[in-house]
């Protein structure tokens, strides 16, 4: 295999060669960190610097990922293992993921997508800039060789291979279906009927007894975000001002990396991208800045089909047969003579599915099965939405971009921008399901999973029960931006990955489908905190002077580390202590600061307590545990209730010491310091990590997984790519990031660990963006392709700050 490789990669360089001099011409300097800013004339250019930089620091994850998306992983590591897509929490089978890709590739669906025109396919802009990518990857690997990439994880192996043009856009639609098709991977390619009916149901019965609400988000990984868009109202320069913090997967193909793209004249912006899209996803140009937040928006909808008298095959729609539409698939596997083949079926509503996140709630029986609506199966807008976002000078520009293209996949948008205006959108892909379809519609599994899930299972029977147009929307389908929340403000928008409702409580957003979101309910501790902590420093209660953000504060607050279930809570707890026990505990908890710094004492205990306090095995044997909370949820106070801890509370009496019995089995003081407990590691080193869980209300959230034999193992997922944006009027952006798990993925590199470390002592890069910024900058390393070098020591003409 590996000579067939090389052999492939031999006469790949001597069709290139030749071509090299007409390589497009391109600058990549890299900056501190390794930060590649990266100047060219032309988008093609621009994405083939792009991939020359990507592919240095990262080619083996990478590689991984086209492997994927080629439906080449049975052939390259087996059948029978798995891999982790991070960005949903899924972990999918080699060989299901196969078949599910395949089907894509067989059924031509990218293809179609790109030949669309504009809007709704890629504008030529972006057919350029993906050939210049594409060509980018491919010199870096032909000149590096794969005997020599700098990163023993893939050196050397067989799947490392040139990409070609349809890969790139594969790896963008995995993208866009990573919160619809995506997380049913497995579900889709395993789809057939159940060999035995009666364990499937018995399976579905149990699994959807024992749903508690919100177990849709928590299998999603607590994948999630905060971002806070400051107006003139808001700071005290009355500049615009942007905090965006993702919570991101810190492994994998879902980790962002930062970059510099500039073509003078045209586009200037820098940000995080996720691995192979040429594009800045979450930013700041000149005058603008924005960031995303996980939106609750369902961007897909179940629908339960009723199948023909006799045959699993053919469904009944207004009465009337329609048969499935069957795509034979083949997957070749290792160290198999012979593919393997399935045949999978599609529906008028979708392709077959038996499973959602690993539910095995929807089998498919000789009377009824499932299909899938997605919003995102045919959305290539969203490459149209950032190549302009990359683009905008305002948040105008910026609504309007979103208006027009209904792009964004699965994200929420909180922007601002030089002249004091603060943004919030979710206005993108939603299925176009209104509140009264959904009573019409529903199918009786639907209202168990709406209610558990607020996942909707319409009826597949009758042709009304279709999504539905909108005459302000680009397609068809889906919500038109009319339907869809948005907000302007000069004081602040803020997003904590609850719904819309209360982007900002003096503006409550009503009367939207509950596809999109819920309204007049409980807001999670960590989105209450990122309200508190604008609303107290606005006040001027937060104990700084002033009562306007600066940057440096907006920076303080991403890592602030408070702990908003402590600040609660934790009196209450001590006193429950000192009155029951267990005595260890009590000045522990006294002690305790109430954040999650480094050397926070008792937040480790804290927040095992919490967990336990939060167990409800709901079943529909058992009666729902009480809340642990002493005052009730009030719709005139959503900010500061529900509030108290409920010291009544079976559950909450048990908790403490079921907390203390949980550390001492992971062998874990009940006095120890975050730091010893809660880390990164590279290498041999292990790099203390400050934050904690989102569940609990922590704003800098790092969401670590508690082993009972362990304890706390490495970061999975948490604050990501990290920037505190000022957009001043007249004068540069003043850009801070920290890009906490660094740029590059490879032992080998400078870049592993050090932003990790920046990260772990809460310090930031001054990341020079605006040409006198960069000509001041010290510059590590420049690449010049084509023949000619651009991006010298532009003077800045506007004032110095």
């Amino acid at each position: 295999m590996r000579r067939a490789v090389a052999a492939t990669l031999v006469a790949f360089a001597v069709l290139t060669a030749a071509a090299e001099a007409a390589a497009p011409r391109v600058t990549v300097r890299r900056t501190a960190h390794g930060i590649p800013h990266i100047t060219a004339k032309t988008f093609t250019g621009l994405a083939y610097g792009y991939a020359q930089a990507l592919a240095q620091d990262n080619v083996c994850v990478l590689a991984d990922t086209y492997t994927t998306v080629r439906g080449e992983r049975s052939k390259f590591f087996g059948p029978d293992a798995g891999y982790s897509f991070r960005g949903n929490g899924t972990t999918a089978n080699n060989l299901d993921s196969d078949f599910f890709f395949r089907k894509i590739i067989a059924q031509g669906t990218i293809e179609k997508l790109v030949a669309q025109p504009p809007p709704l396919g890629p504008v030529p802009a972006i057919k350029q800039a993906v050939r210049g990518y594409v060509r980018g990857y491919n010199d870096w690997l032909r000149k590096t060789g794969v005997d020599n990439i700098p990163d023993p994880a893939c050196r050397g192996e067989d799947y490392v291979r040139p990409i070609k043009v349809i890969d790139a856009y594969r790896r963008f639609y995995q993208l866009a279906l990573l919160a619809s098709a995506g997380v049913a991977i497995d579900g889709i390619g395993g789809a057939a009927p159940a060999v035995d009916v009666r364990s499937a149901r018995a399976t579905q019965k149990t699994e959807l007894d024992n749903m508690d609400p919100g177990r849709f988000d928590e299998l999603l990984g607590g994948i999630g975000s905060n971002a806070i868009a400051l107006g003139k109202q808001g700071t005290r320069s009355q500049n615009g001002m942007l905090l965006g913090n993702p919570h991101f997967p810190w492994d994998g193909s879902e980790r962002f990396y930062q970059a510099h793209l500039t073509i003078p004249g045209k586009v200037d912006v820098q940000g995080g991208s996720l691995m192979g899209v040429p594009l800045i996803l979450i930013g700041n140009t000149r005058t603008m800045a924005w960031s995303h937040t996980v939106s609750t928006a369902r961007r897909f909808t179940p629908y339960q089909v009723t199948l023909a008298p006799g045959d699993q095959h053919a469904y009944l729609v207004d009465g009337k047969v329609e048969p499935m539409t069957p795509t034979e698939v083949s997957v070749d596997v290792k160290d198999e003579d012979a593919p393997r083949t399935r045949t999978l079926y599609d529906t008028r509503w979708g392709p077959m599915l038996t499973s959602i996140l690993g539910l095995p709630i929807f089998p498919w029986t000789p009377t009824s099965a499932f299909a899938l609506g997605d919003a995102n199966a045919a959305n290539f807008r969203y490459l149209n939405h950032f190549f302009f976002t990359n683009q905008a000078k305002s948040v105008k520009q910026l609504d309007g971009i979103e208006r027009k293209y209904l792009g964004i996949p699965w994200v929420n948008t909180i922007a601002s921008d030089s002249r004091g205006k603060a943004y919030y959108a979710d206005i993108g892909s939603v299925p176009n399901v209104s509140n009264a379809k959904i009573a019409e519609c529903s199918v009786a599994l639907g209202m168990a999973t709406d209610k558990a899930l607020r996942v909707q299972v319409l009826d597949g029977a009758r042709s009304t029960c279709a999504y539905d147009n909108d005459p302000d929307a680009v397609t068809e389908g889906v919500f038109g931006p009319s339907n869809l929340p948005s907000l302007f403000r000069d004081d602040y928008v803020t997003n904590g990955n609850d719904s819309y409702w209360l982007s900002n409580p003096e503006e409550p957003l009503e009367g939207f489908s509950r596809v999109i979101g819920d309204e007049r309910t409980v807001r999670t501790p960590r989105t209450r905190l990122g309200l508190r902590i604008v609303q107290e420093r606005l006040d001027g209660t937060d104990g700084l002077k002033g009562k306007r953000f600066t940057l440096r504060q907006l920076q303080d607050a991403a890592f602030n580390n408070r702990q908003y279930l402590g600040e609660l809570w934790r009196d209450e707890l001590v006193g429950l202590c000192e009155a029951n026990g267990p005595a260890a505990a009590c000045p522990i908890l006294a002690g305790w600061n109430v954040r999650d710094d480094l050397d926070s004492t008792g937040a480790l205990l804290f927040r095992r307590f919490a967990s336990r306090a939060f167990t409800n095995p709901a079943s529909s044997a058992l009666p729902a545990a009480p809340s642990p909370f002493r005052e009730p949820f009030d719709v005139e106070d959503p900010v500061n209730t529900p509030r108290g801890l409920n010291t009544e509370s079976p559950a909450v009496r048990n908790a403490l010491g079921q907390a203390v019995s949980d550390l001492e089995g992971a062998g874990i003081p009940l006095d120890a310091p975050l730091r010893d407990f809660q880390y990164e590691k590279r290498g041999d080193e292990k790099i203390p990590i400050h934050g904690g869980p989102g569940g609990v209300g922590v704003f800098n959230a790092i969401n670590v997984v508690f082993d009972p034999k362990a304890g706390y193992t490495n970061v999975p997922h948490g604050s990501s790519y990290v920037q505190a944006v000022e957009l001043p009027r007249r004068r540069c952006a003043r850009v801070r990031t920290i890009l906490t798990y660094s740029q590059s993925t490879s032992p080998e590199s400078r870049w592993f660990a050090d932003q990790t470390r920046m990260f772990s002592r809460k310090r930031w890069v001054k990341m020079p963006f605006c040409p006198g910024q960069l000509a001041r900058a010290k510059i590590l390393s420049r690449q010049d392709f084509g023949g000619g070098a651009l991006g010298g020591r532009a003077r800045d003409p506007r004032p110095k700050r």
